[in-house]
């Protein structure tokens, strides 16, 4: 891919993600949790003279509510940043956050800007699934079931596995795998580098005089990895989709609240505000597949991406494959024969949590600090989205 110059990432950082619609952010408005993310974000680029960035982009899944009105634009001003900074908000659904990263990246590679923010914030407590008002065209009910979202997301699960023969067992395996590496992850420390602490409300009855007592509390770890999860607990979760079918709550990824931002710089950019790169974003592809089978989208994008990237598949060292469910990504998996050591070694969606348009970007805090804390080349991102598409970006750890 020819270009004008190479984009870095030189900070990354996310929120911890919260349960949605009863975890701990539930009452965190969006775009505050946006701004207090941002500037933890910019902390961690202390000479960087916030006026040098041109513009932020930011993903978010359903724009409407707390997080409508461009909550890019509302985010920075709220986090105090100079009126000069621009802000827009885009919609990919679950690859909101991560397009996010490849149109900041891109505005860099051709020459239009040094410095750029690329975020993505989702509060699944506070802004349900569909949006307060969905709206959808007659036309995807009444002509042909491949239109659009005529499916839901847990019947496109149910139609890969019963395409690509996955199991109700092996579902259950992966999503206790995800539970587990997400545990060990925790109390080995490996988000540390990648999570800034966020604050929240804590709201308690006060039993001497019946009120809402309301203190500032903290949120420093992930709250979806559970301790209790077993192959017995997980079998006894009866499907939600489809009567007979072999999707379950315990094997798709849960509704959560969290955010993400990176700020990506060029090489001058770098050299002016004395910057330290943590990696280089190499490519990204988007491609469609039929919507009622979304969720094997990545298996159509990752090649473009390596294609694009000039490499092989052997070469990524580390995957996050955002688990929408269990089913869809085995069939991934499965299809390409990715290696499963290299396939979300701290755990997935289904442990901690999937916050829409944030993913993209909370996942690429994961892999660029994991590439950094283990020394490994090339990471990538990858997830099926919402009417029928599949994303993959790749980072190098410089």
């Amino acid at each position: 891919m020819k270009m004008i110059q190479e984009a870095y990432i030189v900070a990354a950082t996310r929120s911890p993600i919260g349960k949605a619609p009863k975890g701990s952010l539930r009452f965190k408005r969006p775009d505050d949790l946006l701004a207090e993310t941002l500037k933890n974000c910019l902390a961690q680029a202390p000479n960087l003279d916030p006026k040098a960035i041109e513009d932020m982009i930011v993903g978010c899944a359903i724009p409407e509510g707390p997080q409508g009105l461009n909550v890019a634009r509302m985010s920075l001003l709220l986090a105090g940043m100079p009126n000069t900074v621009g802000g827009i908000t885009v919609n990919r659904f679950c690859a909101s956050g991560l397009s996010a990263i490849a149109m900041a990246a891109d505005r860099i590679r051709v020459g239009e800007a040094d410095v750029m923010i690329a975020a993505g914030v989702e509060s699944m407590s506070m802004v349900p699934m569909m949006g307060g008002t969905p709206s959808l065209s007659p036309e995807i009910f009444s002509r042909d079931e491949n239109l659009g979202i005529a499916y839901g997301m847990g019947l496109t699960a149910e139609k890969v596995a019963q395409q690509w023969k996955i199991s109700r067992e092996a579902q259950d395996a992966f999503s206790l795998a995800s539970h587990q590496k997400a545990i060990a992850a925790q109390k080995a420390g490996e988000f540390q580098q990648e999570i800034s602490q966020v604050s929240y409300e804590k709201r308690q009855i006060n039993q001497a005089t019946g009120q809402v007592d309301i203190q500032t509390a903290y949120l420093s770890a992930d709250e979806g990895p559970r301790f209790d999860a077993s192959i017995e607990g997980l079998s006894k979760l009866k499907p939600v989709f489809a009567n007979k079918g072999s999707v379950t709550a315990g094997n798709s990824s849960q509704m959560s609240d969290g955010c993400g931002a990176l700020i990506l710089a060029s090489e001058k950019a770098i050299k002016s505000f004395g910057l330290t790169p943590l990696a280089k974003f190499v490519s990204f592809a988007v491609r469609g597949v039929p919507p009622e089978i979304m969720g094997i989208g990545p298996k159509e994008a990752i090649p473009v991406a390596l294609q694009y990237a000039g490499l092989k598949q052997d070469d990524i060292d580390w995957f996050e494959l955002n688990e929408a469910f269990a089913a869809q990504s085995l069939a991934v998996i499965q299809d390409l024969n990715l290696n499963p050591d290299k396939v979300n070694p701290l755990g997935g969606a289904i442990a901690l949590g999937h916050p829409l348009g944030a993913t993209g970007a909370i996942r690429g805090a994961t892999v660029i600090h994991a590439l950094q804390r283990r020394q490994l080349k090339y990471g990538m991102v990858t997830m099926c989205v919402g009417t029928g598409m599949g994303a993959a970006g790749i980072f190098e750890r410089v």
